[in-house]
C-alpha cells in the first residue's frame, strides 16, 4: 500500500509523465523505441484496469437484487471447521467450502467456493474467525448469489446468543448509513447452519453479514478504489468527509483512520477528490460489545463516550451533514422496529435509540456542535 503525497511535481517526473527518458548513453531513436513500448505498456494497463472496473460493474448491477432484500438469507456453510479455526496467520492459505441454499420450488442449490480467515483483533480472540469468501462468476451464475464475487462474511465470534446480537447491532449501523448516503457498503443479513465436512456435524446456526467488496462500490459509484495510505482533507470530498466523520461520532466509533485506511476505504472522484466510506463498527458505542476497548492515547476511556475524530471542513459541509441527519431521524428510528430490528432484544433496540438520542441532543445545539465537533476536528492536513 503507497502513500498519497500531492507534491509539486519535479522535472524528473513531469519528463517521465510525458513518456519521454533522458538516456545519454543512448540514440534518439532507441529513446523513441523505449518511450513507445512504455506508452504502449501503459495502455495496456489501463485497457486492464478499465476491463475490471466494467466487470466490477457488472456484479454490482447483478448482486443488486440480493442486497435490497430485507428478509436474512438462509445458507450452509460447509467447511473443514477445526482447519478453518486453525488459521491464525496474517496470511492464511483459502480453504475449500460449499454454499447451499434452498432456491424457489424447495430445489437444493449448492455452490462451491473458498474460505479463508481475515481480521487482526478477532482473528486472535474469537472462537470462529471472521472470513473472507472467494466464488467463481461461472459457479454463481443463475444463483441468487449472482454478482456476489469476494465478500467479506462478518460471522458470529462466539457461539451465544450476546454475540449473536452484535452481528444484527452492526447491520444495523450498515443500513443507517446506506441511508444517508449511496456512498456506502451495501449488507445483506445472513442466517448461516456452520457444518464440519469432516464429520458431517453441526457446527453452529448464527446471524451473519455479506457485505460489499470495496471494488464493486467503487464501481457502483463510478470511480476507482484508492488503496494509498495519507489522505488528509485536502484530498477529501468536503462534504462526505464531513458526513463520515460525524457517522462514526454519531455511533461513538473512534477505531478508525482515512489518513491510515483503517476501518475506511477511499473512492476516486472525477474532479481528483476522495470519498472516504467507513466500515467495521463492532468497537463502537452503538454495538457497545464486551470486548471494545478505546484507543488508551485517546481522551475518553469507554467506547459509550462520543468523540469527533473526522478532519476539519468548512462549516457549510457540516451544516449540510448535519441537515441529513436530521432529515432521516425518524427513517433511522424506523429501522429497529423493522423486520430486521425486531430481531434485537427489544431491551438492545430501547437502549440504542437512546443513545442516538444524545447525538441528536448535541446536533440540535448550535453551542454544542461548535464545542464537540467543530472545534474537536481533526487539524492535520
Amino acid at each position: 500500500m503507497t502513500s498519497i503525497a500531492r507534491t509539486i511535481p519535479s522535472v524528473a517526473l513531469i519528463v517521465a509523465i510525458a513518456g519521454i527518458s533522458f538516456l545519454p548513453d543512448r540514440g534518439i531513436a532507441a529513446q523513441a523505441s523505449l518511450a513507445a513500448s512504455d506508452a504502449g505498456a501503459d495502455a495496456k494497463a489501463d485497457a486492464k484496469i478499465l476491463q475490471e472496473r466494467r466487470k466490477a460493474a457488472k456484479r454490482a448491477k447483478d448482486s443488486e437484487r440480493f442486497f435490497s432484500a430485507l428478509e436474512p438469507f438462509e445458507i450452509t456453510l460447509t467447511t473443514n471447521i477445526r482447519r478453518i479455526r486453525g488459521d491464525k496467520d496474517d496470511k492464511a492459505p483459502w480453504r475449500p467450502a460449499v454454499f447451499s441454499y434452498t432456491g424457489p420450488g424447495g430445489k437444493a442449490v449448492s455452490i462451491p467456493g473458498e474460505i479463508r480467515t481475515r481480521g487482526i483483533w478477532r482473528l486472535k480472540n474469537c472462537d470462529f474467525p471472521p472470513l473472507r469468501v472467494n466464488f467463481r462468476n461461472e459457479d454463481t451464475k443463475g444463483t441468487v448469489l449472482k454478482g456476489i464475487d469476494k465478500p467479506k462474511l462478518v460471522n458470529y465470534c462466539r457461539d451465544n446468543d450476546q454475540f449473536e446480537n452484535y452481528v444484527a447491532q452492526e447491520l444495523q449501523l450498515y443500513r443507517i448509513y446506506s441511508l444517508l448516503t449511496p456512498a456506502s457498503h451495501r449488507a445483506r443479513l445472513l442466517r448461516v447452519t456452520y457444518v464440519d465436512s469432516a464429520t458431517g456435524k453441526t457446527h453452529a446456526r448464527r446471524l451473519g453479514i455479506f457485505l460489499e467488496e470495496p471494488e464493486t462500490l467503487a464501481a457502483r459509484l463510478g470511480g476507482p478504489l484508492v488503496e494509498e495510505t495519507g489522505a488528509t482533507a485536502d484530498h477529501l470530498d468536503g462534504y462526505h468527509d464531513a458526513l463520515a466523520g460525524l457517522f462514526h461520532y454519531f455511533i461513538g466509533n473512534t477505531d478508525w483512520s482515512t489518513w491510515g485506511l483503517h476501518n475506511m476505504e477511499l473512492v476516486g472522484e472525477q474532479d481528483g477528490d476522495f470519498i472516504p466510506i467507513p466500515y467495521d463498527f463492532d468497537f463502537s458505542g452503538a454495538v457497545n460489545a464486551s470486548y471494545a476497548t478505546v484507543d488508551p492515547k485517546l481522551s475518553i476511556d469507554r467506547v459509550r463516550q462520543r468523540l469527533y475524530r473526522g478532519f476539519c471542513q468548512p462549516q457549510e459541509n457540516y451544516d449540510k451533514a448535519i441537515a441529513v441527519f436530521k432529515a432521516k431521524k425518524s427513517d433511522i428510528y424506523a429501522l429497529y422496529s423493522d423486520p430486521i430490528g425486531s430481531l434485537l432484544p427489544k431491551k438492545t433496540a430501547e437502549e440504542t435509540l437512546k443513545y442516538f438520542d444524545g447525538f441528536y441532543e448535541t446536533i440540535n445545539d448550535p453551542k454544542r456542535v461548535r464545542r464537540n465537533i467543530v472545534e474537536a476536528c481533526s487539524k492535520a492536513r
